[in-house]
């Protein structure tokens, strides 16, 4: 499944209220750790990396767009702040179309960075969808992961797993087929087979 690394520089209204304090306190780092819908609104857990964090938490107390809030931890460097805010109109729709991102995400200076993690189809939208929006984004890594743990049967791993170890894909060889099918107690013939349908699944899921 496709994994994508990116920065959008979001604005500050309603959806975004702390895209706008990262940008008057430029310095800090915001990291949102957890974000939970609840019966009034959404609750999100923030890590803030600042030497200010008197004047973070005063925003806090200023904002009517936090309708409550703890701090969690304050230290000379760090505060942790719990806030519940109003439902944005905007995340329902990312819930509906899988498009919620991985945490933790971080904003600085009015950019968000984070993770998302979708079928191609999903993360095409979402790019699409920050284009037509006029957000300025910048795609900073783009990885594929699946699951191999059903590619082979147990027999195929076994013989692959084997092969490798002994060289046999190595050139030269390491050991031979006939010493690969005395290691299981088959004949050559069968040991081929086995090891010709792993090899042709791991090719065919390489390809596609």
């Amino acid at each position: 499944m496709p994994r994508i690394r990116l920065k959008v520089k979001i604005g500050a209204d309603d959806d975004n209220w702390l895209a706008g304090v990262s940008t008057d306190f430029s310095d800090a780092e915001f990291k949102i750790l957890a974000s939970q819908p609840t019966d009034d609104g959404v609750l999100e857990v923030v890590e803030v990396t600042t030497p200010d964090g008197d004047a973070i938490v005063r925003r806090f107390d200023d904002a009517p767009e936090v309708r409550s809030y703890e701090v969690l931890h304050s230290d000379e460097g760090m505060v942790l702040i719990q806030f519940v805010f109003p439902m944005p109109s905007s995340y329902e729709a990312r819930r509906a179309t899988g498009n919620l991102p991985r945490f933790p995400l971080t904003i600085q200076d009015g950019w968000l960075s984070g993770e998302l993690l979708g079928s191609q189809e999903q993360l095409s939208e979402f790019t699409t969808g920050l284009a037509v929006a006029d957000l300025p984004f910048e795609i900073i890594s783009v990885t594929q992961s699946y699951d191999a743990s059903g590619l082979l049967t147990e027999r195929q791993r076994e013989f692959i797993t084997e092969a490798v170890e002994r060289g046999y894909y190595d050139s030269p060889r390491g050991c031979t087929l006939v010493e690969l099918a005395d290691t299981f107690g088959i004949n050559q013939s069968a040991a081929s087979g086995v090891l010709h349908r792993g090899e042709g699944r791991i090719i065919k899921e390489f390809i596609s």
